[in-house]
C-alpha cells in the first residue's frame, strides 16, 4: 500500500507494479493499493493485481487500506472510501477487528453444480470435501479460464465445517492460490446459505490467512443480499522504501 500524497505513484507502469509484486525480484505481494484523493469519500482505493493490471474490488485489501489510511492520518476509525465498485463504509472496532461494508449482491447463476456470484469481483464457488489436500492451483486454473466466464473468474473451493466453512481461493490476476480473498469468502458465505448448508446469516470463514466473519440480510427469495459485512483482523507485516 502506498500513500499517493508522497507523489511516488505518478510514473508507475504495469511493468513497475508487476515487478514490485514479484516475490523474487520485488517486495512481493498479491497486489498494489494506492490511496488517492476522492471528492466523494475520505479517499479512493486504487487497486492493481500482481500482474500489474487494474483489479476490481478487493475485500481484504479494503480492510487493510482502512487501517493504513488511519495510521497515515487520513481518517478516524470510521471511514468512507471509494473503490472500483462504488462507495464503502468501514470501521476499526474496539477489539482491533476491521468491519467492511460490502456492496449488495443481487442474483446468482449456476455453473454445473456450482454457484457464480459477483461480490465486487466475479467468483465461482465449488463445494468440495477435504480441501486441505485439494489441487487448488491445477483445478482452479482450469476453471478460471473456462469460456463460460467472460474475462475469467476467481475460483473458491469451499468445505463445510462444524463451525462454518473453510475456503481456498485461486485468484485471477495473481494466477495462483492466495492465502485469503475477502470478496471470495463473501461469495462463499452467500453460496453456502443459498445451498442450504447454513441457516444463519452470519458465517465464520477459515482461510489459510486467518479467520473471518461474513454476515448479511437475505431477501425472502434468497435472490438479494444486503447489509453485507466482512470482518476480520489486520496485521502490518513491515514498512520500508524501494527504488524504482
Amino acid at each position: 500500500m502506498v500513500d499517493s500524497r508522497k507523489n511516488v505513484t505518478t510514473h508507475l507502469t504495469q511493468q513497475h507494479i508487476e515487478r514490485l509484486c514479484d516475490r523474487h525480484f520485488g517486495i512481493g505481494a498479491d497486489g498494489l493499493i494506492i490511496l488517492k484523493d476522492s471528492d466523494k469519500a475520505d479517499f479512493y482505493m486504487d487497486y492493481y493485481n500482481a500482474d500489474g493490471f487494474p483489479g476490481t474490488m478487493c475485500g481484504n485489501g479494503g480492510r487493510c487500506t482502512v487501517v493504513f489510511a488511519h495510521e497515515c492520518g487520513w481518517t478516524g476509525k470510521k471511514v468512507t472510501f471509494e473503490a472500483a465498485d462504488g462507495i464503502h463504509h468501514a470501521e476499526i472496532l474496539e477489539n482491533g477487528l476491521v468491519e467492511l461494508e460490502m456492496r449488495d449482491v443481487s442474483g446468482f447463476s449456476h455453473f454445473n453444480e456450482n454457484y457464480f456470484l459477483n461480490t465486487g469481483s466475479p467468483h465461482l464457488i465449488v463445494f468440495r470435501d477435504e480441501i486441505d489436500a485439494f489441487d487448488v492451483f491445477g483445478e482452479g486454473r482450469k476453471l478460471r479460464y473456462d469460456n463460460a466466464f467472460d474475462g475469467g473468474t476467481n475460483v473458491n473451493f469451499v468445505e463445510k465445517t462444524a463451525s462454518g466453512i473453510k475456503v481456498r481461493t485461486y485468484e485471477r490476476g495473481v494466477e495462483a492460490e492466495t492465502l485469503s480473498c475477502g470478496t471470495g469468502v463473501t461469495a462463499a458465505a452467500i453460496a453456502t446459505f443459498i445451498a442450504g448448508n447454513q441457516e444463519e446469516a452470519s458465517i465464520n470463514v477459515s482461510t489459510l490467512g486467518g479467520e473471518l466473519n461474513v454476515r448479511f440480510i437475505p431477501s425472502e427469495q434468497h435472490d438479494k443480499f444486503t447489509g453485507l459485512r466482512l470482518t476480520g483482523p489486520v496485521t502490518q507485516v513491515f514498512n520500508g522504501s524501494i527504488s524504482i
